[in-house]
């Protein structure tokens, strides 16, 4: 029978109501299906979430920087600690749902004066203690700390999402790095061997000159190549300096001194399958960490709430006193004490009301949040097929015009060997080769960059995570 009230206690706490509202996904503000037409890639079936980083970059060199980055990046660092400290603090709030016990001792002794004793002596007494209780536990009848554990939990659950979005976008930046470097590198290394070639040609006009088949215009014309060239030479060992120390920033070390340097022709890339937007707010860990906070918002309007209800605190224990120390254990020593608590909220000065609004005004941002990380997804993904879509087809047009540029070239410099035409003519032919090749270099970068960053934008490469009731069961 002496059970009784505190069953009837834990079946009001189990039986508790929610008041958090009823959770809805919003609709997605981005048409079901990805742009079609002549610049868009036709879409392949499969899901790029399933596509492992190792496996969508086939260049060794790439892994080796990657794998150190994931090791050494700072940023990625301190995402991982901020899970670890929003697991924490879900568990901190947790452990708010259950009871806490503690022992509780004291020993001490008073003197009252003779004036204020009632014998008219003064006298000496002992007030000492032992008691085993439970420690100010409130009843959850009205959800509140089961609302606040679920902001708590889905807080948690945002931040392992956000740190996976960390994780992709490293993984995406350091391959767009590392093709950088490597792309710069073959910039310097064509521009410097056209170099040479501007030189030496510049030596037989400089020698006509000196025997009168060349004029002073042909030694200047033939100079200015020299001089623009020798510019370009300058400006890409700067940028390859730079390059290296943006990848040094990236993977948090040095550059392995035996990283193999690829020619970006065999950078070939995994084939990307887009599938439909709805697949997206499973994929992309940004839209996943922005729908967690959404409802972590919504859980909060459920604490908000509850807090207008009275609240229940129990407190109590049982133990043992006496005046004596050594009577602590005495037979008839024996004590207990239960004392519930009820607070019901008369007036605050519309504070609680005011705690409410801004809950419903913070979940109406995280929708804003949520829509608008949706809507950024989808801008991504299209911008990323209409960029895999044309790429191809621009590179092989660039390709064909360095070919016709070499030949134009040779026919130049025949021409201008032959007394055919001036060495404007074959000015113009040299220029065009250099362009040509640069830009195919720069074609070739930018279209592994698109690749790259529609990988990122398809959220691929991570396994789905656990959710809010797998978190829970552990």
């Amino acid at each position: 029978m002496t059970h009784k009230p505190l069953l009837l206690l834990l079946a009001m706490t189990l039986g508790g109501c929610s008041l958090i509202p009823e959770y809805k996904r919003p609709e997605a503000p981005v048409p079901s299906t990805f742009p079609e037409g002549a610049a868009y890639a036709a879409r392949s079936s499969g899901d790029t979430a399933q596509i492992d980083w190792k496996s969508f970059f086939k260049d060794p060199a790439v892994h080796k920087v990657v794998d150190l980055a994931l090791v050494n990046n700072r940023d990625l660092r301190k995402a991982a600690l901020n899970v670890d400290a929003y697991r924490a603090q879900y568990r901190i709030q947790g452990a708010a749902l259950l009871p806490e016990f503690g022992i509780d001792g004291r020993a001490g002794r008073s003197r009252t004066p003779g004036d204020l004793s009632s014998s008219g002596h003064k006298a000496t007494t002992g007030d000492n203690g032992l008691q085993v209780g439970l420690t100010s536990y409130e009843l959850d009848v009205w959800g509140r700390v089961r609302s606040q554990d679920r902001s708590a939990l889905e807080t948690y659950l945002a931040s392992e999402d956000t740190q996976r979005s960390v994780q992709l976008g490293l993984v995406a930046n350091v391959a767009v790095a590392y093709f950088t470097w490597r792309t710069d590198q073959q910039l310097l290394e064509v521009t410097q061997s056209t170099l040479q070639n501007y030189r030496h040609n510049l030596e037989l006009v400089q020698a006509g000159s000196e025997a009168g088949t060349a004029s002073d215009l042909d030694v200047r014309q033939a100079r200015t190549l020299v001089d623009s060239a020798r510019g370009q030479v300058y400006a890409f060992t700067r940028q390859v300096a730079q390059d290296e120390n943006a990848l040094r920033l990236l993977i948090g070390t040095n550059i392995p001194a035996n990283l193999r340097a690829s020619d970006l022709d065999d950078a070939v890339l995994s084939e990307i399958p887009a599938g439909l937007p709805a697949a997206l707010l499973q994929q992309r860990p940004d839209i996943r960490a922005a729908e967690h906070q959404l409802i972590a918002a919504n859980a909060n309007i459920g604490a908000a709430r509850a807090a207008f209800f009275p609240s229940i605190t129990l407190t109590g224990g049982v133990g043992t006193a006496s005046s004596r120390l050594s009577g602590l254990f005495d037979s008839g020593s024996e004590s207990w004490s239960f004392v519930p608590q009820v607070h019901l909220p008369i007036f605050n000065g519309g504070r609680l009301k005011a705690s409410l609004d801004y809950a419903k005004i913070q979940r109406e941002i995280e929708v804003s949040h949520y829509e608008s990380v949706i809507q950024t997804a989808f801008r991504e993904v299209a911008d990323g097929l209409a960029a895999l879509g044309t790429w191809d087809e621009q590179i092989t047009s660039q390709r064909d015009l360095v070919r016709t540029s070499e030949e134009y070239n040779q026919m130049a410099q025949q021409r201008y060997d032959e007394g055919v035409d001036s060495y404007l003519a074959l000015l113009d032919a040299q220029r065009q080769l250099l362009s040509a090749r640069q830009q195919l270099l720069t074609d070739r970068l930018a279209q592994l960059t698109s690749q790259v960053q529609l990988y990122k934008a398809l959220g691929g490469g991570w396994t789905t995570p656990q959710t809010s009731r797998d978190v829970a069961q552990q």
